[in-house]
């Protein structure tokens, strides 16, 4: 809503309209909230750049009773006015037109006339020409914007001019004029020049702005007496979200067998065409079609949650999402705009992390940034579909899945609570927001929201993670040359047609072969540290530590892992070969209290590295990126050590 630099995001739109000095700006408005949407436009005039206004959603607006007069809006302020509705591409060959008359065509500059009141203007004028006098320096910032946001204290604007000894003397005069202005009115520059900027906006909606019809409660106002009810808007909000956990494994199941029946089958004949008991057989179907397979089994879940998501967040119920939560969030000591960041957590924190630029305080910018990857995002999904299809009851399964991503919220809040306590003190800054209203979202925008993240995943899924599993492959294989316990050949010689028999020494061989590889010696070195949370095969650690590159590796990982106990002639499921899996003793390796475990520990635990990277970038400091490595691990270690020792204390173990 506005260019002062309060958050990052308002900061990097206004230095690039400044620096790259565009041939045209298009300021799109809200015809339905013309005058909350007119401030940034007018802040835009200030910039004394090339503007087209398009004035969106026009359909809405009509059908709220309101009318426009383009003739006396586009004199008034300044720049062409197009009228358009973007979802049924009405209005944007008009707009098309303006862009490339106002960028090609030299116009005559007509400068709205926008002033802050005498006392306020004579100020402005006086900056400006002092400005004026620096002005080699300071070419580029148009002179009187400068002197409006000297005015207005503003941070990014004082670095720029207070560089040199002019500089220093323009910032003395400014605040000088500041303290004048809370003299003469006992009230702040900034809300001055803000009441004449709103000033002009009514002034010019008055002229240009009719309404045809008196506006009384609409639909969307009576949903949200429902839907942002203080009582029961948040128990409704939880409800929803069930509901989409709920659908998604239910609807996406199906699908999900359809996809390991293929993969079964192409990994048998492809096992058929290629040289029996080589290596080249091995790497395709143990390491590409065992490892790559069994993450885009999950393609499905993972299509219909997001589909689900942009269903909600399309409609407009997501902004009240973030009203509802609003209160909560102040409650452990967090802004309510970082709901929202969080959210977006459950696709990927990658840009959760990088959404945190848009709230304004530091503090309450870190902890949120600090939190974000307890938030289970869609790459760790395929874990606990895994777990959960081979361990659970299906009528249980979206209650499992859903009771996942709450613990991961609750560790979120757990977290925040103590980083607001300890390192980053202080009061969360006030939330304002606006509420849009509710649409009927078009099929055309949800599957591109949906594609959007699904392509994500694919993307990965044919590069890191196909390399992933092969360096997986690679270190479960290699080294080739191994000291079995037992003459394996005379066995199955001895065996004869015993076809069990046969397939159980096998199974032994390729497991033995397995626990003295290059993955195997890594495996049993680290276990000890995990066996406490319930995890005593050696195949587990090591899909963790696949999981720093990418979370669908691990998925990917265990694949590759479990494949090679299976025979290749008759492979099966992920799901399958984890059921099977047993210890020395013949005793079931996972239980549903171990494969719960071993979710939790994927949902809290180091996120991948492209999240350490953007947190570097976004903080600009290895010291944060290195601390949430080390602290979400610590954490995941605690939480799942507190639950699997008290489920085996209680006797489910």
């Amino acid at each position: 809503y506005s260019l002062t630099a309060h958050s990052l995001d308002e900061v990097v739109a206004r230095n690039f309209i400044i620096e790259e000095k565009p041939n045209v700006v298009i300021s799109v408005i809200d015809s339905s909230n013309v005058e909350r949407n007119l401030y940034l436009t007018i802040q835009l005039m200030e910039l004394e750049i090339p503007l087209v206004l398009a004035f969106n959603m026009y359909d809405l607006a009509e059908k709220e009773g309101l009318t426009f007069d383009r003739e006396i809006l586009s004199r008034l302020l300044g720049c062409p006015v197009v009228f358009t509705t973007a979802t049924k591409k009405r209005g944007m060959n008009d707009l098309l037109e303006a862009v490339i008359e106002r960028a090609t065509i030299t116009q005559e500059k007509r400068d709205p006339h926008i002033t802050y009141g005498f006392e306020i203007d004579e100020h402005v004028a006086d900056l400006t020409k002092l400005l004026e006098t620096d002005k080699e320096r300071l070419q580029k910032y148009p002179a009187k914007w400068l002197a409006v946001k000297l005015l207005e204290w503003d941070n990014e604007v004082l670095k720029v001019v207070g560089t040199s000894e002019a500089g220093k003397t323009i910032i003395e005069h400014a605040e000088k004029a500041r303290h004048t202005i809370h003299g003469l009115f006992d009230d702040d520059a900034v809300s001055m020049i803000a009441d004449h900027r709103y000033g002009f906006i009514s002034g010019a909606c008055s002229e240009a702005v009719r309404r045809t019809f008196e506006r009384r409660h609409n639909i969307s106002d009576k949903i949200d007496m429902v839907l942002i009810n203080r009582v029961v808007g948040l128990p409704i909000f939880f409800a929803l979200l069930w509901g989409v956990f709920k659908f998604t494994f239910v609807a996406s199941e199906p699908f999900i067998r359809i996809i390991e029946k293929a993969q079964e089958f192409i990994g048998q004949i492809a096992g058929s065409m290629l040289p029996e008991g080589g290596a080249v057989q091995s790497l395709v179907v143990d390491g590409i079609i065992g490892g790559v397979g069994s993450v885009l089994v999950f393609v499905p879940i993972i299509f219909l949650m997001f589909m689900a998501l942009a269903l909600l967040e399309d409609s407009g119920y997501m902004a009240r999402a973030a009203f509802i939560m609003d209160k909560l969030m102040h409650k452990i000591g967090l802004h309510g705009r970082s709901f929202i960041p969080l959210l977006l957590g459950c696709g990927c924190t990658v840009p959760a992390i990088m959404a945190t630029r848009t709230i304004d305080d530091d503090r309450d910018r870190l902890t949120t940034l600090l939190i974000s990857p307890f938030i289970s995002c869609g790459a760790r999904l395929p874990v606990y579909v895994v777990l959960i299809g081979a361990f659970f009851p299906q009528e249980q399964a979206g209650n499992v899945l859903f009771s996942v991503y709450l613990i991961g919220v609750l560790v979120a809040v757990l977290m925040a609570k103590v980083l607001r306590k300890y390192a980053f003190k202080g009061e969360a800054a006030p939330f304002v927001m606006e509420l849009p209203p509710y649409r009927i979202p078009t099929l055309k925008a949800i599957l591109l929201h949906t594609w959007a993240r699904v392509g994500h995943y694919l993307r990965k899924a044919s590069t890191v993670i196909f390399a992933g599993c092969i360096l997986v492959w690679f270190f479960g294989n290699f080294p080739t040359e191994t000291s079995y316990s037992k003459d394996y050949d005379t066995l199955i010689a001895h065996a004869q047609d015993n076809e069990v028999v046969i397939e159980q020494l096998e199974n032994e061989r390729s497991s033995e072969k397995m626990e003295h590889s290059y993955a195997g010696t890594i495996g049993k070195a680290v276990l000890p540290v995990f066996k406490p949370l319930g995890f005593n095969d050696w195949r587990m650690p090591v899909a963790l530590m696949g999981g720093f590159v990418a979370k669908e590796i691990v998925v990917g990982t265990m694949g590759t892992l479990y494949a090679a106990s299976d025979s290749i002639e008759e492979p099966s499921s992920l799901r399958q070969a984890l059921q099977e899996a047993k210890k020395a003793d013949g005793t079931p390796m996972y239980t549903p209290i171990v494969a719960y475990a071993f979710m939790l520990f994927v949902l809290l635990y180091i996120p991948c590295v492209a999240v350490i990277a953007v947190v570097r970038k976004e903080t600009n400091s290895w010291k944060w990126a290195a601390f949430i490595a080390v602290y979400t691990t610590t954490v995941a270690w605690i939480v799942t050590f507190i639950f699997f020792q008290g489920a085996r204390l209680l006797g489910f173990v």
